[in-house]
């Protein structure tokens, strides 16, 4: 087909300073296959360079027969009604439905106080306020912007700006495991950036995403949460769950240990959660480290204990939940935390008083950007130094070479250095060789408590719950549909 019979003939009825804005964003924008024909009586309101595609035709659009004569000699498409005076737009509006009612007409609103009576088939109101203030809404800080004439129209297509410190700033696109939306673009230094797994994301750029609304909301607020206020984004406050059909004999030990931790966060208050109780001489020394910060609560059912745990966590604000690994797996509180997406810190054989540094073991997966922002967080409270063990028994450094990237780049943020260390070594001994250590490692859904296995694998995440020699912090990471953990 021949080109021109997609031409788009477009008429305008123009008067006032809308107007001749829009009148200039046509000709600048210049679209080939639309052709524009302006009606006007006040050549001042119309910009005074034109693109060869605009025709000015001098004549009063509120005028039938003027209205009529025009619309006969061409075919138009589109009618846009864009005038200053109400009573204007009224007559327009009843030639055009007197002269073909069926047309589409577009007709912007500068008056809200005034009903706009029409009996046009097709007839688009865009109110001028409505727009400014939607404008205006979207420069407010915390909102995120969405696009309103684009796809649904319903939230579905969202801009997001990266802020220094957000948990996404210095994240790898392929690190982060996008769950009903998705990465489509990056904005940076006014160039259009389209990501591949290995593009990082750097504070200031504007990412656009899509997905469901509401999971982009909750992607918003992610992106928005800063790090260096731990345990958040995970929640608030602490949560020491003593559990005395294990924890009786260092009860004491645990809640000291909790409070040297607490005293190291601003502005946290610790819940102790007492389970299963049977020394109500234990629970009266317990009951002495109660204070302003410090609230103990003990169970006397021992039904719905789960339950119980998740109305504490919500109550709460929990981010922070602090146990023994016998509790950790008594009565599924470990699939319990895993759902709810909580920090969990499991006591060792060494007191964390005692601890010299943190250390994260890499795995050479996704995970480990997923958990970075933590373990600086949390070894930046504790004014540890962080270590990156990069032990592989096949010398295998190249695949994990994105993730010590991160890492690297981390430190800017945080203003810390970090020890990174790579060694053809096995992992496993290398992590029981080390002493006075807190052991940061990804939350995984299943966590093997089989003590045969020490004797076949060389997965760290296979030891967490069968070696008790350092004290553990579990962070959640991120899931998505297609990488579900099996």
């Amino acid at each position: 087909m021949h080109r021109g019979f997609n031409i788009k003939n477009i008429l305008i009825l123009a008067s006032g300073s809308v107007a001749k804005h829009f009148i200039h964003w046509v000709s600048q924008k210049r679209v080939a296959d639309n052709k524009y024909y302006v009606t006007c009586y006040n050549s001042e309101k119309i910009p005074a360079k034109l693109s060869k595609n605009i025709v000015l035709i001098e004549a009063d659009p509120t005028s039938y027969s003027k209205l009529s004569n025009i619309m006969q000699k061409t075919h138009f498409s589109n009618v846009f009604i864009v005038v200053e005076d109400s009573i204007e737009a009224k007559y327009i509006l009843k030639n055009i439905e007197l002269i073909n009612k069926k047309i589409r007409t577009v007709l912007v609103n500068l008056w809200d106080e005034i009903e706009i009576e029409q009996d046009l088939d097709n007839l688009t109101l865009i109110h001028s306020d409505e727009l400014m203030a939607a404008h205006l809404y979207d420069q407010l800080p915390n909102v995120p912007l969405v696009a309103q004439n684009v796809g649904l129209g319903r939230g579905e297509i969202m801009e997001v700006h990266i802020p220094f410190g957000s948990a996404y700033a210095y994240r790898h696109v392929g690190s982060i495991l996008q769950r009903k939306w998705k990465i489509s673009a990056i904005y940076r230094n006014e160039k259009q950036i389209l990501p591949t797994p290995a593009t990082m994301i750097r504070p200031n750029d504007r990412l656009l995403i899509l997905g469901k609304p509401l999971v982009l909301n909750g992607v918003y607020k992610t992106i928005n949460k800063r790090m260096g206020l731990f345990p958040e984004p995970y929640g608030k406050n602490i949560y020491l769950l003593l559990d005395f059909r294990y924890d009786k004999k260092k009860a004491l030990r645990y809640i000291e240990e909790s409070i040297y931790l607490l005293k190291k966060l601003d502005q946290k208050l610790l819940y102790v959660r007492i389970l299963y109780p049977n020394d109500f001489v234990l629970i009266d020394k317990l009951k002495t480290y109660e204070s302003e910060n410090i609230i103990i609560s003990v169970s006397y059912e021992e039904s719905d204990v789960r339950q119980l745990i998740e109305y504490d966590i919500h109550q709460h604000d929990i981010g922070l939940i602090i146990n023994s690994i016998q509790a950790f797996e008594s009565d599924s509180l470990k699939d319990v935390l895993y759902v709810l997406r909580k920090l969990v810190y499991l006591f060792g054989d060494k007191l964390l008083y005692n601890v010299k540094k943190s250390v994260v073991i890499m795995t050479g997966d996704e995970k480990m950007e997923s958990i970075s922002a933590t373990a600086f967080d949390i070894s930046e409270s504790l004014n540890l130094p962080l270590m990156l063990g990069d032990f592989d028994p096949e010398g295998d450094f190249e695949s994990k070479k994105m993730i010590v990237e991160h890492y690297e780049t981390l430190t800017h943020i945080f203003n810390m250095k970090i020890d990174i260390e790579q060694k053809v070594a096995n992992p496993i001994r290398e992590l029981s060789n080390m002493q006075n250590i807190l052991q940061i490692a990804p939350f995984e859904k299943k966590l093997n408590t089989d003590s045969f296995i020490k004797f076949i694998s060389t997965r760290v995440q296979d030891f967490l719950l069968i070696t008790s020699k350092h004290p553990k912090l579990l962070v959640p990471f991120a899931l998505n549909d297609t990488k579900e953990e099996s």
